[in-house]
């Protein structure tokens, strides 16, 4: 099964892609954006694609070979968003997209280690050179701190229990070795799966997810030309909380406490928010694509 692109036209429709246009997306992953991009930008359009995962990258030079001359594909993470579109050319640009969702062929690959369901080793990093892996923070991270992560990234109110269910248990050596651990606490029964949210908080820290949004959403402001705009979709509440509370304080003139009687900041809007709120897909796209129903989409415009 190949990935389906999610929200592909309200994407290419609200960065308002026209032909020659300047692009980046920061997580090409296998490319559909990408491609629909790039053919809505046609004849002389072009745009840069970043990844941290090589396999993505691999999957994105095949579906956008026939753009040749137009892509340019980087291994990069998205917190060196600027440096990295610099060296390319990729300034000035007509619109900038970040899909903070993890591909089809990460979670069907075993060995990648983000599926609950498939039996892997405890992996879950994008970029596979990097140091840290699932396994070490399952197995090496403190009790307190472990519990600290369940709960701040993947807001499990049972964080405390796990933590010292998972400590109690190790080593723990593969993914199902962990959704048992943490179903045995949880238990069974729900609508999701008991070790979504375990999952997700230790794939966030693993790739450190949260904070490289923080680190890269403000240096989209100096590489978007006026009127070009910023696409961002996020998939569970802790990213789109960062995006909209991004959003809205680069829409304000002032970011000034309330209790401040004058203004000391200095601070000037750079963008103009096109979303009131996030657009969401159509209940079709959701049938079509259930991974697509958490998908929240919102966009922005540089103010000149």
């Amino acid at each position: 099964m190949s990935h389906i692109p999610v929200l592909l036209e309200e994407v290419v429709k609200g960065l308002a892609v026209k032909p020659g246009g300047l692009y980046i997306d920061a997580t090409v992953g296998e490319g559909g954006h990408a491609e629909a991009i790039l053919e809505a930008s046609s004849p002389d359009g072009c745009l840069l694609g970043i990844d941290a995962d090589d396999k993505a990258l691999e999957k994105a030079s095949e579906k956008l070979a026939r753009f040749r001359g137009r892509v340019a594909l980087v291994k990069a993470n998205y917190r060196d968003l600027a440096i990295t579109a610099r060296r390319e050319g990729f300034f000035q640009v007509d619109g900038i997209l970040f899909d903070l969702g993890f591909a089809f062929f990460q979670v069907e690959d075993p060995q990648r280690g983000f599926s609950f369901y498939l039996n892997g080793p405890l992996d879950m990093r994008y970029d596979r050179s990097s140091k840290l892996s699932a396994y070490h923070i399952v197995n090496r991270t403190p009790e307190e701190e472990l519990a600290d992560i369940i709960w701040r990234y993947g807001e499990e109110p049972r964080a405390r229990r796990i933590a010292r269910a998972i400590v109690q248990a190790r080593p723990i050596r593969s993914t199902l070795e962990l959704a048992k651990v943490v179903e045995q606490v949880v238990g069974s029964g729900r609508k999701i799966h008991p070790a979504t949210r375990v999952f997700q908080a230790i794939r966030i820290a693993v790739n450190q997810e949260l904070d490289n949004l923080k680190e890269a959403l403000p240096q989209t402001i100096e590489l978007l030309k006026p009127g070009g705009r910023l696409a961002v979709i996020s998939f569970h509440s802790l990213e789109d909380r960062i995006v909209k509370e991004f959003f809205r304080q680069e829409s304000r003139d002032c970011i000034c406490p309330p209790e401040m009687p004058v203004c000391v900041c200095g601070h000037r809007a750079t963008l103009k928010v096109i979303t009131a709120k996030p657009v969401k897909p159509s209940p079709e796209e959701v049938k079509a694509n259930p991974r697509s129903r958490s998908a929240k989409l919102r966009i922005a415009e540089r103010r000149p």
